[in-house]
């Protein structure tokens, strides 16, 4: 064996002997670890509003778009050449109740009447005649001494089918002269014209329409409302052995120009269906005098097509509470603290809610409901209060 390998060999085995060595050290030699305290826990801290229940009416808040109370296409009831038109007749132009919107050419009508008379005075000349006849006829049959008459021979269905005659004249002059007046067409409420399709020189006939007109003395809005909603509201529910006598005040807000207006109306009805696909009422507002302009103000007309938002007011709730929306939870309950400091779940209705508040109905006066928290809080652990403990009531 040559010295250099003896030498290699030698210093390997040391190498050796000094790792079990540090090995055997770090392992075993090392000491055993300490015994600590364990940490005591400390309760979550939680944010509380103390509740005052009071008794109030809440609004709801809903959308729609105007309508006329009214709206019908008119029609000619007449055959004839337009031959002038009112300076209202025009789309978007007014019109009074009554007031002639066109008059069609009426010579052909005037000749119907004269000729009408003629036949009534010639249908009483023979009535005239045979009521002569008749008499004359009962003269000579008592002339004859004999008691029983015959009708035939005392005239009595020539007199008839006289009268008769004179009948079917007369209301043959009637229709005449209520077709003259159909020639001036007119309709029998304050309006506005929203389409017309005929104008001057054009010939119509009978059932050719001549305009589609609305109603201006009323405005409607069907506002959609959903079962919670209706739970507020005092509505015209229009049973059928009864008239409703109430009517609920609604405020109608839209934006034209630029800025907001508002219209103040009256829910009267409800629709006599719930809508099949979307499961909601719809309450039906009036608002009266929509085009009336006000002493003093730039408001606009409430025209039809207008989407408006509307704001109903509710009827009085007992027991309402106003809380942040963070207060109620996904199952319908709010977290409240016990006299022991405990957190305890309890149930709530759910009136209504906005993204910062939520109303309800099922606390009692002086219940801490836990509003913020630090840490996830369960039901029947203890919590820590916050000391900025606010009361929440009718409104937070």
């Amino acid at each position: 064996m040559s010295p250099e390998w003896k030498k290699s060999w030698l210093l390997t085995a040391v190498v050796l002997v000094i790792g079990f060595g540090a090995a055997y050290g770090l392992l075993v030699g090392k000491g055993g670890p300490e015994p600590a305290a364990i940490p005591m826990s400390v309760p979550p801290l939680v944010d509380v509003v103390q509740v005052r229940p009071s008794r109030q009416a809440l609004t709801v808040s809903t959308q729609g778009t105007v309508r006329p109370l009214r709206e019908i296409n008119l029609v000619s009831r007449v055959a004839g050449r337009v031959e002038a038109v009112a300076d209202g007749f025009a789309a978007g132009g007014f019109f009074a109740a009554g007031t002639p919107l066109l008059k069609i050419e009426d010579y052909d009508y005037q000749f119907a009447i004269a000729r009408a008379e003629s036949q009534v005075a010639a249908a009483r000349q023979r009535v005239a005649e045979e009521q002569g006849r008749a008499l004359q006829a009962k003269r000579e049959w008592r002339d004859l001494g004999s008691e029983q008459a015959n009708a035939l021979f005392l005239r009595e269905p020539q007199l008839a089918a006289a009268r008769a005659a004179l009948k079917a004249a007369q209301a043959d002059l009637g229709a005449a002269r209520l077709d003259l007046e159909r020639t001036a067409v007119s309709v029998p409420f304050n309006g506005r014209v929203s389409e017309k399709y005929v104008d001057i020189g054009q010939y119509v006939t009978p059932g050719t329409a001549i305009a589609k007109v609305y109603a201006t003395d009323v405005a409607t809005v069907r506002l959609p409302l959903t079962d919670r909603q209706v739970a507020l509201l005092e509505l015209p529910l229009n049973y059928d052995n009864e008239t409703p006598d109430t009517a609920t005040d609604v405020v109608l807000t839209a934006r034209f120009g630029n800025r907001a207006w508002q219209w103040l109306g009256k829910i009267v009805r409800t629709d006599a269906n719930i809508d099949v696909d979307s499961r909601v009422v719809y309450a039906v507002a009036e608002i009266e005098r929509p085009f009336a302009r006000e002493p003093g103000s730039e408001r606009p007309p409430l025209a039809p097509g207008l989407f408006v938002d509307a704001t109903i007011s509710g009827r009085q709730l007992p027991a309402v509470t106003a809380l942040p929306r963070t207060a109620l939870r996904n199952d319908g309950h709010v977290m409240v603290v016990d006299g022991e400091r405990r957190a305890r779940l309890k149930p709530v209705a759910m009136l209504q809610r906005t993204n910062e508040q939520v109303w309800v109905q099922g606390l009692d006066e002086g219940d801490r409901v836990i509003v913020a928290e630090s840490a996830a809080t369960v039901a029947g652990m203890e919590v820590t209060v916050s000391d900025s403990t606010r009361v929440a009531g009718g409104a937070y």
